[in-house]
């Protein structure tokens, strides 16, 4: 059997992209001869791989089941036939999709994509919201970078704590918690609380804490993004509880302060997790290193050394 690996580029497109106009683009080449690959692609395989739906095209159960697989390969065919290549940043054209947590885009976003624009121009960004559940998007290859508070357990994902921020509590200017000299946990459990939680979970590690104390808080509601959690408390006497490096800003803009949280917790981590498959990708080691620069910036707490 005679392999032709421009075969292995166009099926890996034509997977990625979901149709022959799309794949014939990504991959500069005509449509008719993208088709053309098509018909050899699947009188290789035995399997139609995409077939019309209406106006779309849907892959096959095959095509699914063989897509990841196929992406992998690619990469490594490329990284034994082009091993030496140089990054040469100021040519370089790339879409990189981060899915990171709407606190740290907020925080970190702009300084990444200034640092990416100062030095490769011809890169985009393309900063995707979080699911309220996990996604298999980034084994895929369709997220580059994700950045939140918890890191992913596969086997083939990689997850660098890169920072943390102690946890404080953030409550409107003039709210009766503001008058207190120090709020004690008896007085941050009596109050009423509002959570932010992607997933809508009502308890978290505060809630562990405080009944170690033998306190029990009342969450009335939850919020998916810090900024909307931040919202319902400007205009209540509701408490939120987020990442001091997050809150900071944020609570400064829209009049609220912040308090000492009276709890022993640990300071809330910022991992930044990735596809083993982009760890010797160039391309992608510059952009963790800027992203790691972003995170880890001013805003935010560096990631400490064990001693």
């Amino acid at each position: 059997m005679q392999l032709d690996l421009n075969l292995l580029a166009a099926l890996d497109a034509l997977l990625e992209e979901g149709s022959v106009a799309g794949a014939a683009e990504r991959l500069h080449v005509t449509a008719p001869a993208m088709s053309r690959s098509l018909g050899r692609i699947r009188r290789t395989t035995g399997d139609q791989i995409l077939v019309r739906t209406g106006r779309t095209m849907t892959p096959t159960p095959y095509a699914i089941a063989v897509r990841e697989q196929v992406h992998e390969l690619l990469q490594q065919v490329q990284g034994v036939l082009a091993p030496s290549r140089d990054l040469d940043l100021t040519t370089l054209e790339r879409t990189f999709t981060l899915r990171w947590h709407d606190s740290l885009v907020a925080r970190g976003g702009p300084a990444l994509l200034a640092a990416v624009r100062e030095q490769a121009p011809g890169v985009r960004l393309r900063f995707i919201a979080e699911s309220s559940t996990d996604t298999p998007e980034l084994r895929r290859g369709e997220v580059d970078l994700e950045a939140n508070a918890n890191p992913r357990t596969e086997s083939d994902i990689r997850a660098e704590r890169v920072a943390e921020s102690p946890h404080v509590i953030v409550v409107r200017r003039g709210h009766p918690l503001t008058r207190a000299e120090a709020v004690t946990a008896e007085q941050y459990a009596a109050a009423e609380h509002i959570t932010i939680s992607r997933r809508g979970t009502l308890g978290n590690a505060f809630d562990d804490a405080l009944a170690r104390l033998g306190l029990t808080r009342r969450v009335v509601a939850t919020a998916p993004t810090q900024a909307a959690a931040f919202e319902f408390v400007r205009g209540s006497d509701l408490l939120a509880t987020a990442p001091e490096s997050t809150a900071r800003s944020a609570a400064a803009d829209l009049g609220m302060a912040l308090l000492p949280l009276p709890l022993e917790l640990p300071p809330a981590p910022v991992y930044l997790s990735w596809h083993q498959r982009y760890d010797t990708d160039r391309a992608h080691v510059w952009l963790r290193d800027l992203a790691r620069t972003a995170l880890a910036g001013s805003t935010m707490e560096p990631r400490r050394a064990p001693r």
